[in-house]
């Protein structure tokens, strides 16, 4: 039955009779692989427009769930109109856990952007996928390592030796270079490929440490799980998570507008949420029950401010939002090929870009701060304690 329901859905898709969205969807539940759908058909499903006009753009995400605050800067300009008065219909997917789906997916034209660490991004490029890197979320470290409260671990040098838990396997690529660039040996380490059970690894005793990522510490905390935390930032200077999309679309000037769009509706949602992070947080934990489930709001504001720590880093700089810093890039591609970890030594210009910075930024700063200044919180959110520890940066 399963595959009579997939072989429908590939014929309804082929036949014009779905849309993608309708697709992505209803994919899931049929255990359809959209890659697969891709290559069956040997054709784009691409951008396409919404039956309202608007343009619309599938960003997918590479944690397998929504359910998180990492992504509060689409949340924001999704449900405050800002996409919409942009021309744009944008729908965030949770994708697959797997290390390359998340490339993949833009590659084949099944999504249209997706957020990898920087590992998956270089090794997805090695597979041959044309994508470029046109904005950063953060720019410094974004990984971290958890540990028991009583582990007698306390730095990235302690890790020698140790078994670290992963989400997947091919998140292997995203802690070698973190290990080389501390001095670690990574052939000294075991890797636990443990799913979706990861951060539940230590508590248990089959890992030491488990890999996990700024914004995640106060919802493992929600969960009962308070570990102790060796951060990324405070040892490493390599990039991070970026959102990615196919170089074929920066070549074309009519893809080129939509990108423009998007990412300055990407800048405004973090502009809303520097001067009001309680709006930012509040709009963003209504959006999931199941989240809600996990945590209070003041959890789950603290997750956010977690998160905005580092995402703020290139506006801090003056350079404002989605800003990256090629020669650190380029120190980061030189260390993973010596590793031997990509075949090849790509020039950073070449795979990263700030060709869409500027207009991106180029948003009317006045009504995303009167929207903010405006914005009506809920009484539970006016409760909630957030320093103003975003409203005052200032670049």
């Amino acid at each position: 039955m399963k595959k009579q329901n997939q072989k429908s859905l590939l014929e309804a898709l082929a036949q014009g009779k779905l849309s993608r969205r309708e697709f992505l969807r209803k994919s899931a539940a049929v255990g359809l692989s959209l890659p697969v759908a891709g290559a069956l058909f040997g054709s784009s499903v691409g951008f396409a427009q919404a039956g309202d006009g608007l343009d619309q753009v599938v960003w997918i995400s590479p944690r397998g769930t929504l359910e998180v605050l990492d992504d509060y800067n689409l949340w924001v300009p999704e449900k405050l109109g800002y996409f919409e008065d942009l021309g744009l219909s944008v729908e965030l997917q949770p994708g697959p856990l797997e290390a390359l789906a998340v490339t993949r997916f833009v590659a084949t034209n099944q999504a249209d952007v997706g957020y990898p660490s920087p590992g998956v991004f270089l090794a997805s490029l090695d597979a041959g996928m044309d994508i470029v890197m046109p904005w950063e979320m953060m720019v410094g470290q974004v990984f971290n390592f958890a540990v028991a409260p009583d582990s007698p671990l306390n730095t990235i040098a302690d890790l020698e030796g140790t078994t670290i838990a992963l989400g997947s396997p091919g998140w292997e690529v995203i802690v070698d270079p973190i290990l080389v660039e501390a001095g670690v040996d990574p052939s000294s380490v075991t890797y636990l490929q443990a799913g979706n059970q990861a951060s539940r690894t230590v508590e248990t005793g089959d890992a030491d440490a488990v890999l996990t990522w700024q914004g995640l510490a106060a919802q493992w905390a929600a969960q009962g799980r308070n570990y102790k935390y060796i951060l990324g930032r405070e040892f490493s200077d390599h990039p991070s998570n970026g959102y990615i999309i196919r170089r074929a679309d920066l070549e074309d000037d009519q893809l080129l507008d939509i990108w423009e769009r998007f990412f300055r509706g990407v800048a405004m949602g973090f502009e809303f949420a520097r001067i009001n992070p309680r709006a930012a947080a509040q709009l963003t934990y209504e959006e999931f029950p199941g989240l809600q489930d996990q945590m209070e709001p003041q959890l789950a504001m603290d997750s956010l401010l977690e998160l905005a720590e580092s995402y703020y880093g290139s506006y801090r700089l003056g350079q404002g939002y989605g800003w990256s810093n090629i020669p650190g890039w380029q120190n980061y591609i030189d260390t993973v090929h010596e590793l031997g970890q990509i075949q090849n030594r790509y020039d950073a210009n070449d795979v990263v870009t700030n060709q869409l910075i500027t207009e991106a930024n180029n948003f009317d700063a006045e009504k995303v701060a009167a929207d903010a200044a405006d914005f009506n919180l809920d009484e539970q959110w006016q409760q909630v304690e957030a320093p103003d520890v975003l409203a005052t940066i200032d670049n």
